[in-house]
């Protein structure tokens, strides 16, 4: 359980849903809108500053809509009671959360993991959902995607891994500077919530759902109904614009957004495409 110091030094409420106490974040007023961090962040204010976060864009997003912004299961300070994490558990937690809250078809954007859940949401219950923006994260619904053979890779330490190694992964992260700086943070952050050395215990979540299909696939994107962006950067090194281009081709009412001189990062001219995709479909 969290305590009450830490849900205020992160500006967090708690909510119970799925049978767990989730916490999250809100801001601003308006049509309702859930926004889904990637694998690693957190809402928490230890990623202010972080080019993969939300954090920073929160008052953006706030001018617009009422923004509802959780801590995945095991992130931040979102406690996990243990088992498989897949993205169906998450997101039945992002629908129970829903509807605890009593949001009506809320609108959900996410980055990276985050996308994948909210792909996932608007997959098996498209009738939740008002619109989808889904930025990168559509690279797991790849057959034989090698976002899964890496996963395996960086995060258990060969290609044939079969659970996390939290050493060798460290090792793997800290040789590349942007993957240091955020493996830095996540240890800050998840740590300092949820007790020392809670970040191993997150990647041997993070490592199931990393390294294997979710269990859809692209054309399994032709159930969505609400109308959908994807969003990727052109030098995503995870994300490419090609699959970006399939993906929304597979989407009844998609759309593709490619940003320029962009890798795997929110930024500003992100979340202005987001922003204006959201007010054109606003409670369509």
């Amino acid at each position: 359980m969290i305590n009450e110091t830490t849900l205020a030094e992160r500006g967090a409420k708690l909510v119970r849903a799925n049978d767990i106490d989730i916490a999250y974040v809100e801001a601003g007023d308006g049509p309702p809108v859930v926004v889904l961090h990637g694998g690693f962040v957190s809402t928490g204010p230890t990623w202010a500053d972080s080019p993969i976060a939300y954090v920073r864009h929160m008052a953006t997003l706030a001018k617009h809509f009422r923004v509802i912004a959780p801590d995945t299961r095991g992130s931040g300070a979102t406690v996990h009671p243990g088992g498989t994490v897949s993205y169906s558990l998450l997101a039945d937690d992002v629908l129970a959360l829903i509807d605890v809250l009593g949001l009506d078809r809320p609108a959900l954007v996410g980055f990276s993991d985050g996308a994948a859940v909210a792909t996932v949401v608007a997959i098996r219950h498209p009738e939740a959902v008002s619109a989808l923006a889904a930025h990168a994260g559509y690279d797991v619904f790849v057959p034989n995607a090698p976002i899964f053979e890496m996963g395996r890779a960086l995060f258990g330490g060969s290609p044939e891994a079969t659970e996390a190694d939290p050493a060798a992964a460290e090792q793997a992260l800290m040789a590349m500077p942007p993957m240091a700086a955020m493996l830095a943070l996540t240890k800050a952050d998840y740590d300092t919530a949820q007790g020392e050395g809670h970040w191993r215990e997150y990647l041997r979540i993070f490592f199931d759902r990393a390294t294997h299909s979710p269990g859809y696939t692209v054309k399994d994107f032709r159930s969505i109904i609400a109308p959908s962006l994807i969003v990727t950067g052109d030098r995503d090194h995870f994300c490419s614009v090609e699959e970006g281009a399939i993906a929304s081709r597979n989407l009844p009412a998609g759309e593709l957004a490619v940003l320029p001189n962009t890798d795997h990062a929110i930024t500003p001219a992100i979340i202005d495409t987001t922003v204006e995709f959201l007010l054109r479909h606003r409670g369509t």
